[in-house]
């Protein structure tokens, strides 16, 4: 395979980086967990298709939004609808005052289906909303902010002001949503139950595959003139709009990527979890998904997976076994990475990582063997 045809992946380095992901993913860490660990590591990687699209729309993008827990929510809560409603048959509910809605909708004294929720019977339409509902809110987010030159800490306050809007709805619609509870009792899906051990493989191996397709079409689109543009749109957006390129159009594109990838992330949680909850819409959330990019390093899309996997590794490792002091030892963590690693775990490897990987690699060993082997009056020493 010659260079060019890897150039859309980002060259030979890009492919390292798919083969060193994929070995983590689906070779080490199936191999060496157990299934209720490995359901959790499948858990974190529902957070890093958040974090690569806020590595395109943040990193490369210069759009920092603090509101990606919408997105997140909105793919899971449409496919926990789905969900629901497959949990909801009229036998399953027959002790319900009324049997065949869900049972959040009972306990508040409803009696019919509401209209919103009917589409959601049929699982293609729901794999549709995951996808074209955020789409279409960061569109018309997009439209009313960049069209109108709102952007930096602006947008990042209107964007965390949704956030807060939208968790606030979710509670106080109980009746429509589950309320603080959220959508919970998941089951099956298309009649196959998702809660067994065979089921929770799959599904893990299912989410890293459409893991390893985003970051795929995100190499793609930084490798193409787009990324170019959205490089320079970061550094010099006065540049771009002087040369005719439409800004506002660039970054509406790029924000509509990002709500999709995390819209995905969403729904894959819904699935391996089992539940949806507006604790993964609101403002801390969303922050928390800034913090796995910029921990990863926020112009890798690689760097944005370890980067999710690791923080939320932290969290369960000093909550296990610390649970007095979690809090603070996370806190010292982001702290350090600030301080020490500005670039994130991506920077300490371009500046550490590839010396030592050559060091340790068979033809840098064949290397060094053949500069001390050499006597010293041959001319090719």
């Amino acid at each position: 395979m010659n260079s060019g045809s890897l150039k859309w992946l980002g060259g030979r380095s890009g492919v390292m980086g798919f083969v060193w992901l994929g070995l983590l993913i689906l070779v080490l860490l199936p191999l060496t967990l157990d299934i209720f660990r490995l359901n959790l590591v499948g858990k974190y990687l529902t957070y890093g298709f958040v974090a690569i699209g806020l590595t395109l729309c943040w990193g490369y993008g210069g759009i920092l939004s603090l509101g990606q827990g919408v997105f997140f929510g909105l793919g899971g809560y449409c496919m926990a609808m789905f969900l629901k409603l497959e949990a909801s048959d009229p036998v399953s509910t027959k002790i319900q005052s009324t049997p065949g809605i869900p049972d959040f909708m009972d306990w508040n004294q409803i009696t019919h289906l509401p209209l919103m929720w009917e589409p959601f019977r049929h699982f293609w339409f729901a794999i549709a909303a995951v996808l074209v509902i955020p789409a279409l809110l960061a569109f018309v987010i997009g439209l009313a902010m960049f069209k109108r030159r709102v952007g930096d800490v602006y947008f990042a306050i209107v964007t965390q002001a949704i956030a807060a809007i939208l968790s606030i709805l979710i509670i106080g619609q109980q009746g429509l949503t589950g309320g603080v509870n959220g959508i919970t009792d998941l089951r099956t899906v298309l009649g196959w139950d998702i809660r067994t051990t065979s089921a929770h493989y799959v599904l893990y191996f299912v989410n890293a595959g459409l893991l390893f397709l985003c970051i795929a079409f995100g190499k793609f689109l930084l490798s193409s003139k787009l990324g170019k543009l959205l490089v320079a749109m970061r550094d010099k957006e006065e540049r771009v709009r002087f040369s005719g390129y439409d800004v506002a159009a660039l970054k509406i594109f790029v924000f509509s990527v990002a709500a999709v990838f995390s819209a995905i992330g969403g729904a894959m949680f819904s699935l391996q979890v089992g539940f949806m909850s507006p604790s993964f819409v609101g403002i801390v959330p969303s922050i928390e998904m800034v913090i796995f990019c910029a921990v990863g390093g926020r112009t890798s899309l690689f760097g944005a997976v370890y980067g999710a996997l690791l923080v939320n590794f932290g969290e369960s490792y000093f909550s296990e076994s610390f649970p007095q002091l979690w809090l603070f030892l996370m806190g010292a963590l982001f702290i350090g990475v600030v301080m020490f690693f500005p670039n994130g775990l991506a920077g300490l490897y371009e500046s550490h990582g590839k010396q030592l990987l050559a060091r340790l690699s068979v033809s840098g060993y064949l290397k060094r063997r053949a500069l001390v082997t050499l006597p010293a009056s041959d001319p090719e020493a």
